[in-house]
């Protein structure tokens, strides 16, 4: 990438050039300039924090067929997993998705456009993407502040680009932190690379929210056998957060409050392991694998398994847990078994409270 600048040089650039930003890729979809968005978020946020602790649900989806349609023009070639679920933005998919809301207790959803991240390896494609995500989502929290908050979608791998992108999403819509995949387009999130963007949510004191890509950990083993999202998926959020850790993120940016989807993949079975095997595997090891995965934050989807419950608060402890139902795959029955089987788990009243509100409401500013 030619002419390189300063980060604060890139952020600077980009609060200077917001104005008229919105892209037309889904018009009709927003209300607004940016400042009115974001001036809509944070009206919406003080109705949220009158009314005392909200039940979060931190990892929830919506996609429209619009931004379906670009993202699989630019190669996505797996959109049909998100088609169909109930999950966009017309009136009566968002009347189904609060009333089911409604009856699970859960009163905001936290919206992250992931797997369908706008991970391209051309930079316009990419930049095109990100901006119609970012609008796409600040349009809902803007119409429905009580209901929505969303995690910015970055234009990676290309790094200036996603640091005036943060800019703009965080600083201008609101957002409220950043939705990652497991990998961008085969690289680790712990390539030296993507440092800045670390540098940049730690300066923020902001979330950064780990999604798997849905490739299988890029095994034959696993997509060819069609078990993609069965185990795949838990494969690569175990991967993800070992590469984390292993490269010492967690410590290195102690201000970035990291969160990973599905209970953390494997990870409440095997903190005595990796402590036992790195010291022999690793040595370098910045700190105690045990130690660093207590660092970070996971949330609750195991589509209401409570044995994988229980092992994550055993191991990783109810204050690192936040409630996630993984809408809209967990829809209807299965989405309020999402927030009843942290309930009806066997945990001290406290520990529920913490899971199902006051984490999250703490990580993400509405306290």
């Amino acid at each position: 990438m030619t002419n390189r600048f300063s980060r604060r040089q890139i952020l600077s650039a980009g609060s200077l050039t917001l104005a008229g930003s919105l892209t037309g890729t889904a018009a009709g979809l927003f209300l607004g300039p940016p400042q009115l968005l974001a001036q809509g978020a944070a009206s919406g946020d003080e109705r949220i924090i009158k009314s005392g602790p909200l039940c979060i649900d931190v990892h929830a989806h919506l996609w429209t067929d619009q931004y379906l349609d670009l993202v699989e023009s630019y190669g996505k070639k797996d959109t049909n997993i998100q088609r169909g679920r109930d999950a966009g933005m017309t009136e009566a998919e968002i009347d189904k998705r609060f009333a089911t809301m409604d009856s699970a207790g859960v009163d905001l959803q936290v919206l992250s456009v992931s797997p369908q991240s706008p991970h391209f390896a051309n930079a316009q494609h990419a930049v095109n993407a990100a901006r119609t995500a970012n609008d796409m989502y600040a349009g809902a929290v803007h119409r429905w502040p009580k209901r929505f908050a969303a995690f910015a979608a970055l234009p990676l791998p290309h790094i200036d680009e996603s640091l005036r992108e943060m800019d703009r999403a965080i600083g201008q819509l609101g957002m409220r932190g950043v939705a990652l995949t497991t990998d961008i387009l085969g690289r680790s999130i712990a390539d030296p690379a993507f440092m800045p963007l670390y540098e940049e949510l730690n300066r923020r004191r902001s979330v950064l929210f780990i999604h798997p890509t849905g490739n299988g950990a890029y095994s034959p083993l696993i997509a060819d056998y069609k078990i993609i999202w069965m185990i795949g998926a838990p494969i690569e959020d175990t991967v993800a957060v070992l590469h984390l850790i292993t490269q010492g993120i967690p410590s290195r940016f102690p201000q970035m409050k990291i969160i990973t989807a599905h209970v953390g993949g494997a990870l409440p079975m095997l903190l005595d392991r990796l402590d036992s095997i790195s010291t022999w595997e690793y040595p370098q090891i910045p700190e105690k694998p045990s130690v660093a995965a207590r660092r970070m934050w996971y949330d609750t989807v195991a589509y209401g398994d409570v044995p994988a419950l229980r092992a994550a608060v055993d191991t990783l402890g109810a204050g690192q847990l936040v409630l996630g139902s993984d809408f809209p795959y967990e829809n209807g029955d299965l989405y309020r078994r999402a927030v009843t089987y942290i309930r009806d788990a066997g945990l001290q009243q406290d520990d529920v409270a913490r899971i199902l509100a006051r984490n999250a409401s703490a990580l993400l500013g509405y306290e």
